[in-house]
């Protein structure tokens, strides 16, 4: 007994496996792309089940195809969201035709096959689940989706949860003052609450970018089919499509206002990268900053300590490392590499098609998905759980001879820098070598030279 079936499309005939869902033209994008091994991304192929799914149902209500046959279409979506082996019947690589057209008729395929069960008369790949659709609108449809509802549903509740942690922390960490530090070198006392009041508004930043994007990439091409004129669509399912889906994902999803520079272009998704990219260098200027005042303990700041979570080394016993900001930080490179990817692909719109299109599929879920997951990290494991070394930050700022600037206003720059060296040269604390060298009692010294007065923004 063989393994395989033979299936027909426009090209002829070739064998695909006999239990397969998917039909021929799946098996050639097989055959034609053993490119990467890595699969269109699982929310991309939801989504794209989702976008087929309202599509019947804007078909049914504009009597474009019969009622029990959109039915069995959504009942085969619903079937396949609802699969554990739902990515097995969605074999096609990443690197395929630009225009991401095998994962359209992948999707087309897999759902002729179960909806023509439920029917109980053949339901057509083309004719009837691409119905008013093409290739080169249903896959920038299926970018902008997938790429809302991952930002919606994760990754804008993640910077959330970020922010928040870091709020509440701030809050429990404000009577701990630390030598603020600008190129690496000392400088004026700051609140450990105010440097992650800081991280927190980068942060929240971030977050209201990303909510700007929003409405441009609930956006949608579909309605435009092949080229933006629309041709073969209803002139009604555009509209009739969106508020379908918009009622099925809780997301409201528009057309298109001009269907040439969403199947064009992709300068929405490009637009949302380098926000995404934006997020990631916050991400990695807090990961850097917990790693720098985490350092030591002994040689470095050790200004905190962060929950430890594994051993940090095969061959130093005890050595316990910054494994949650250095993955975040890592997160964070990965996100500007994709976005690197994002913009090159960009500029392959020809005309009136991008043709990198599974391209920014890719990349864009892929950086929205493990800024999701490393936000969160970073969070519950770094910033909730770091515990402050107060002995450290007190050392620090008694001997910081950058103190002596609040004395500026009263001896001028060029006797403040002579202490300054002074007390660098001699390893003593400031007060003791500004009471020898200027009029200012010991009382009042210590009244202009106190650190938490110097974090309020005045002397």
């Amino acid at each position: 007994m063989t393994n395989t079936r033979i299936e027909r499309d426009s090209m002829g005939e070739l064998d695909v496996a006999k239990d397969a869902l998917y039909g021929a033209q799946t098996q050639r994008a097989i055959n034609n792309f053993p490119v990467s091994g890595n699969r269109m991304p699982e929310p991309f192929i939801r989504a794209l089940l989702l976008i087929k799914s309202a599509a019947a149902q804007a078909n049914v209500k504009l009597e474009q195809i019969p009622e029990e046959m959109g039915a069995a279409i959504s009942a085969a979506a619903d079937r396949l969201l609802s699969d554990h082996e739902l990515m097995s019947h969605f074999p096609v690589d990443v690197f395929q035709t630009g225009s991401g057209t095998s994962s359209n008729m992948n999707a087309n395929e897999v759902l002729a096959t179960l909806a023509s069960s439920i029917y109980g008369e053949k339901v057509g790949a083309n004719d009837h689940i691409n119905y008013g659709q093409s290739s080169n609108d249903v896959i920038p449809t299926t970018i902008h989706v997938s790429a809302a509802l991952e930002l919606n549903d994760k990754l804008l509740p993640a910077l959330l949860t970020l922010a928040s942690v870091i709020k509440v922390k701030a809050v429990e960490v404000h009577h701990h003052i630390k030598t603020g530090r600008t190129h690496l070198m000392d400088a004026m006392p700051v609140r450990l609450s105010q440097s992650l009041r800081g991280w927190a508004s980068q942060i929240e930043l971030n977050i209201e970018h990303l909510q700007s994007l929003q409405a441009s990439i609930q956006s949608l091409a579909q309605g435009g089919t092949a080229v933006g004129t629309g041709i073969n669509a209803h002139p009604e399912f555009s509209k009739e499509f969106a508020n379908t889906l918009s009622d099925m994902c809780g997301i409201t999803f528009t057309p298109a206002n001009n269907f040439f520079t969403h199947i064009g272009t992709q300068d929405i998704a490009v637009s949302l990268s380098g926000q995404l990219k934006a997020t990631a260098v916050s991400i990695i200027k807090i990961a850097n900053d917990l790693r720098w005042m985490n350092s030591g303990p002994l040689a470095g700041l050790g200004e905190i300590e962060l929950e430890a979570l594994q051993p940090g080394s095969s061959i130093m016993p005890g050595k316990v490392n910054p494994v949650i900001p250095e993955a975040a930080a890592m997160a964070g490179a990965q996100v500007i590499g994709n976005d690197a990817a994002i913009t090159v692909a960009g500029q392959s719109g020809n005309f009136e098609l991008n043709v990198m299109l599974p391209l920014v599929a890719n990349n864009l879920l892929s950086s929205i998905e493990i800024l999701s997951n490393v936000s969160v990290l970073l969070a519950e494991k770094a910033i909730k759980s770091f515990t402050v070394n107060e002995d450290k930050l007190k050392e620090a700022l008694t001997r910081n001879p950058i103190l002596v600037t609040a004395l500026n206003p009263i001896i001028g720059y060029e006797k403040a820098a002579k202490i300054a060296k002074q007390a660098y040269g001699e390893k003593r604390p400031i007060i003791d070598v500004a009471e020898e060298n200027t009029d200012l009692s010991r009382e009042e010294l210590t009244q202009l030279l106190d650190p938490t007065k110097l974090t309020e923004g005045g002397v």
